[in-house]
């Protein structure tokens, strides 16, 4: 990436630029330039704001001229526009079935994600999560693949809504994730994910593949959905149409609908979480996030994470959602730098709350991994606090619990729901669910 583009460019940036370089000259020197050209179109998302994202085309278009690609296709999802009609230059059609399908597939990929950072710190044996997660995504390609046809705009709108066809697939998805078997007495600190858009959703070298590290150091990772962005995206019109700044000469109707919009959005998602048994985790409700931000951060203020980066941490901190937040923040990001210095104040006034904000620079991975650690270590002291109290509580033993397991293998499914019980830990919850709901406390 920093061979190819200007020297001034952001982490998310280069890093996104150099990935697409390194695929195409694979396979440029595996089939050449010409039917590389015909054979790829590369689809990346448009916008306009304080921050970078919306110009990584203007990069990417830079290093295409300097593989000597300019033919090469680039086209641009625009955030706000769903249907764009027949991109120039041809080879592709920006229109609704496509758009919904991208939409789809972001859920279904944070549903997946959920699944799997849930289940992998507790698997009985090592792999089986990773090979689950596999062949559901194989599995659910295949399902948006052969999605019938239903017409370029409303028949396609309402079929996507109303249809079965994909809770059907996510109820089949469920059936693989019955076979894991998971220890949930194993004791963890739950680590919440938060940063940079692209660099708290990006898994490998990008941020030092810092969700595998953690999990490596006996955590379990929260992991941030995409969904929350893409349900953030209504708000900024909804509050200007609120407060009337809008030209709009219906701001009322418009209001109204994009309210209703907010809520088919929220029903969409939680009817796909309830076809996996309920396990993924909830949307925030995104006014909660703007109180929990306005007094160090306005909502107003907006690029990159903005006041989602404060709303999220104290969000997990207040409804004990993490033991401790981890903020990624890429190097030459100016909207996150802004975020992570008002969290500055936050740390003021709730000195309690464990947070650790790691700069990635691409160059320095022990001195990130190792300031990260000196926060996890806490983190994992209170998890064992929550662990012992809730024993002490409900006067349960270990070896109690492991009997009435064998008696009740169900219990030890991935699939099995355990509620949250007003402590941060998966274990902790674990026990007073038994013992509460179960009546394994007054067996």
């Amino acid at each position: 990436g920093k061979e190819l583009i200007d020297v001034g460019a952001c982490c998310p940036t280069i890093f996104t630029t150099g990935s697409l370089v390194n695929f195409l000259k694979k396979e440029v020197a595996a089939h050449g330039k010409e039917e590389v050209a015909n054979k790829y179109v590369f689809l990346t998302a448009g916008a306009c704001g304080p921050c970078r994202f919306g110009q990584y085309h203007e990069s990417y278009s830079m290093a295409l001229d300097g593989l000597g690609l300019r033919d090469f296709r680039m086209f641009l999802l625009a955030q706000d526009e769903l249907d764009q009609g027949p991109a120039n230059g041809g080879g592709l059609e920006i229109n609704l079935p496509l758009s919904l399908g991208l939409i789809w597939g972001i859920l279904f990929g944070d549903l997946l994600s959920d699944l799997e950072y849930m289940t992998r710190p507790y698997e009985v044996h090592p792999g089986e999560t990773d090979k689950v997660l596999k062949a559901s995504v194989e599995y659910l390609y295949g399902v948006f693949r052969e999605r019938p046809d239903h017409g370029a705009k409303y028949g396609t709108l309402a079929w996507h809504l109303l249809t079965n066809y994909f809770t059907r697939a996510l109820r089949e998805v469920r059936k693989m994730w019955d076979s894991i078997e998971v220890d949930r007495l194993r004791v963890k600190a739950k680590v919440k994910i938060t940063g940079e858009f692209w660099l708290q959703t990006h898994e490998g070298e990008g941020n030092y593949n810092i969700k595998r590290w953690l999990e490596q150091e006996d955590s379990e990772v929260v992991a941030p959905p995409v969904a929350v962005w893409l349900h953030y995206l209504l708000h900024p019109t909804i509050r200007k149409l609120e407060h009337r700044h809008s030209t709009s000469k219906h701001p009322r109707v418009e209001e109204a609908l994009l309210r209703a919009l907010e809520r088919i959005y929220r029903w969409t998602y939680n009817r796909f979480r309830n076809a996996l048994a309920g396990l993924p985790n909830e949307l925030p409700d995104q006014e909660e996030l703007r109180e929990l931000a306005e007094p160090f951060y306005h909502f107003e203020l907006r690029g990159g994470e903005g006041h989602m980066l404060i709303g999220k941490a104290l969000h997990a901190y207040h409804h004990k959602k993490a033991h401790m937040i981890c903020e990624l923040s890429p190097y030459s990001c100016m909207p996150n730098t802004m975020s992570v210095g008002s969290m500055a104040n936050v740390i003021g006034k709730y000195p309690d709350l464990l947070y650790a904000p790691i700069e990635v620079k691409g160059d320095s991975e022990v001195h990130a991994l190792s300031r990260c650690q000196m926060i996890l270590t806490e983190a994992k002291r209170r998890a064992q606090e929550q662990f012992e109290e809730v024993l002490q509580k409900t006067g349960l033993t270990v070896e109690q619990i492991r009997r009435y397991e064998k008696r009740h293998p169900e219990i030890q499914r991935a699939t099995y729901k355990v509620p949250h019980r007003g402590y941060s830990g998966t274990a902790a919850n674990y026990v007073l669910h038994l013992a509460q709901d179960r009546g394994l406390a007054r067996a």
